[in-house]
């Protein structure tokens, strides 16, 4: 049976349906956000034996025909998830995953396709949607619904649903997905936006998740669909003995200042434990079947809750205050020939950045639903299996080194200069040579000092921290400059990147169902003293970007031309620019509005290809003497090229002074001749004539009268 709400949103229509397309699926709908539709199916399984995870899996996809395009290269169907896939399926899976109770283990897949794109809509908060309603609609135990919308910041206003165009053009960039009492999920970018303006902005979007919410019941009431009951799995029979018995030796062991060390300290009463109930290597004890799986996973059960104790108790495992942050370290032009370098420290979490600079046809070309363009800014994050003292195969990056890269590219992307400023391609590479901890925000950090390094004018430095949460009934944290073991046992994690001035990037990843007002507020006003802080220590290593890029960097300079004079630069063939680029050892580049950019490798090349180029596409003024180089001789006269690309006819009357019987007998083709614009006509054929400028020539020349007796004065001198 077919049913349908719909309310409005933003001035446009948001309809969701359900029970007409994948009926066959545990739960599926369609939502449509004007015309922007977008197909989410969901589907639950039997859960796999002895697994310690909930198994969910989140696939987002775009097909090229949603917008009436076909797929860029030579195969016209879609293959692997692009970067933006890739983002949007993590942006989709981490506000539902929380939401499905502990213990819980079968598996469930969500699947979001978009069929339709208006080219305006974007169809990635309608996934998390759409998510959350074929969930709820499915046999799976999902403790929603939730909603999620986009948030703008245009013309000092805030924006509910913002089109592509101004999103574009604002100053946020906002997704935030929560329930009908608190906020699940956030993910956005901002120019250097305060931190109130960013909690309003988060209420203002949160007012809205509250109605699709209700929107959402309304569509399961009609569907007739009932609550589904989950009964958790039994209690572990060894939870108590091991809760009771060895909980101190826990506690004792998780309070060191290294993380190898706190591990060492765990694993060794791990292993004291197993051997103390099964000294033989057995795997159940008779009679009562108690597994060692059992207890393994009772240790890890009280360990989490030993280490969220003691972080309540205001006692963090490395023995830091609940706001301190850890040592920092920073370091610039750290390797040879990199056009820039950095090696930033915090704690036992390192990142390795390197900067090259390219020109425009370096850009990393982007195609999908929107239009084809270029990227002029790149980060890169790579997270090596050594960072942890892990052993495992490189098989390229994942979604969790696409994700964190991305939060890094887009913090650190509002305050690089404008391409006009500086017209260079810039990639980043981040590596994580050592982890525990907010790799991500040390990515940020690295990047911004490798940048200064390279001597790339950013307009304001910028700086990321983590901010952790633990939280029991009304007793909670907040915790500054998480370590990977607070990432793991804790509620929250929360990454703030920013300048000075305000936000550039925010991440809220939650294991619980929702933060208040009260917690977002008090965690960006943490975040934002401890940014400062981590600023000055930056700046103290390199206080601004350095005045000149490395002499190994490729050199650009660009100008802007009358588009209508493009040929003329190019000329027939291509035979002007490929003239100008072998003869300057530059490589040109021109855009369709005009902006030319000249790469080279060294800036005297380019200002010459530069003059060349002025000199093809500047007027020819009349009265102004050009050095030409004779092209071609004629009966009647010879044609002067006194600029590339541009000639001009000297005619035989005006070679020489007096009658000249044959053009060859005063030039011929190659010489180099002085010659002088006398007109232009209304076809722009220009007239030349050397015998202006020998007339010229002659008359600024100095006239001795007394040449002669001169010369013999000299000579007696030179005799006495």
């Amino acid at each position: 049976m077919k049913v349908q709400v719909s309310a409005e949103f933003g001035g446009r229509q948001l309809t969701i349906t359900t029970g007409e397309i994948a009926k066959q699926a545990s739960g599926a709908v369609l939502v449509q956000f004007a015309e922007t539709v977008v197909l989410v199916a969901a589907q639950t399984g039997p859960g796999r034996p002895n697994i310690d995870f909930f198994p969910l899996t989140v696939d987002y996809r775009e097909r090229m025909a949603a917008a009436g395009k076909f797929p860029g290269g030579f195969l016209k169907r879609e293959g692997r998830p692009s970067t933006r896939e890739i983002l949007t399926a993590r942006l989709t899976d981490r506000p539902i995953r929380p939401l499905f109770p502990e213990g819980y283990r079968d598996e469930v897949q969500v699947q979001s396709n978009v069929l339709a794109y208006d080219g305006e809509n974007d169809p990635d908060v309608l996934s998390i949607i759409g998510a959350s309603a074929a969930l709820s609609l499915s046999e799976a135990p999902f403790e929603g619904p939730i909603g999620a919308v986009r948030v703008g910041h245009v013309d000092g206003k805030l924006v509910l649903f913002p089109t592509a165009e101004q999103v574009s053009k604002g100053r946020l960039d906002l997704v935030v997905a929560g329930s009908k009492d608190s906020i699940l999920m956030i993910e956005g970018f901002g120019d250097q936006l305060p931190e109130d303006e960013i909690a309003d902005a988060l209420m203002f979007g949160h007012r809205a998740i509250v109605e699709l919410c209700r929107l959402q019941e309304q569509l399961v009431e009609k569907a007739g669909k009932k609550a589904v009951a989950f009964t958790p799995p039994a209690a572990n029979p060894w939870l108590s003995t091991v809760k009771s018995e060895w909980a101190d030796k826990i506690r004792t062991a998780r309070q060191s200042p290294k993380k190898q060390e706190r591990s060492a300290q765990t694993r060794a009463v791990r292993d004291e434990l197993i051997a103390a109930y099964f000294p033989n290597g057995e795997t159940a004890l008779p009679p009562d079947g108690r597994t060692l799986e059992q207890l393994k996973s009772a240790f890890s059960d009280v360990d989490h809750a030993v280490c969220r104790e003691l972080t309540l108790e205001g006692r963090r495992l490395d023995g830091r205050g609940l706001t301190e942050l850890r040592a920092i370290d920073c370091q610039v032009a750290i390797l040879p020939r990199v056009h820039g370098s950095a090696l930033f420290t915090r704690g036992e979490t390192q990142s390795l950045a390197t900067v090259t600079l390219g020109t425009v046809r370096d850009q990393q070309k982007v195609d999908g639903l929107l239009e084809e363009y270029g990227k002029a800014f790149m980060l890169d994050y790579n997270f090596p299996s050594y960072s942890v003292g892990e052993v495992r195969p490189i098989r390229g990056p994942g979604r969790r080194e696409i994700g964190h890269g991305a939060l890094a590219e887009r913090s650190v992307l509002w305050v690089m200069p404008k391409q006009e400023a500086f017209p260079y391609t810039v990639r980043v590479i981040s590596d994580i040579t050592e982890s525990n901890g907010s790799s991500s925000m040390a990515s940020v950090c690295n990047a911004v000092l490798a940048l200064m390094d390279a001597g790339v004018p950013i307009t304001q430095p910028v700086a990321g921290i983590s901010i952790g949460l633990v939280k029991e009934g009304d007793r909670y944290v907040v915790l500054t400059d998480i370590t990977g073991d607070e990432d793991h046992f804790g509620d929250m994690d929360f990454k703030i990147a920013g300048s000075q001035r305000g936000i550039t990037g925010i991440q809220l990843d939650l294991k619980i169902a929702g933060i208040s007002e009260e917690i977002i507020r008090k965690t960006l006003q943490q975040a934002r003293e401890t940014r400062l802080e981590l600023l000055k220590k930056m700046l103290s290593t390199i206080r601004r970007p350095r005045p000149d890029i490395s002499p190994y960097s490729p050199r650009i300079v660009t100008t802007k031309i009358d588009p209508e004079k493009i040929g003329m630069v190019i000329g027939p063939g291509g035979k002007n620019i490929r003239a100008i680029q072998e003869s300057t050892s530059t490589q040109i580049d021109i855009v369709d509005d005009g902006t030319v950019t000249i790469a080279g490798p060294a800036k005297d090349k380019c200002d010459d290809a530069l003059a060349r180029i002025e000199a093809i596409t500047e007027d020819i003024k009349v009265g102004r003497v050009y050095l030409g180089t004779v092209s071609s001789i004629k009966d009647f006269g010879a044609f002067i090229e006194i600029a590339p690309g541009k000639d001009g006819l000297c005619h035989i009357s005006e070679l020489a002074e007096g009658f000249v019987k044959s053009v060859t007998d005063v030039c011929k083709i190659g010489d180099k001749l002085e010659v002088k614009v006398i007109a232009v006509d209304d076809q722009n054929r220009v007239k030349l004539s050397r015998k202006a400028v020998l007339a010229e020539s002659a008359k600024a020349a100095p006239v001795d009268a007394d040449d002669d007796d001169d010369d013999d004065d000299d000579d007696d001198d030179y005799e006495d």
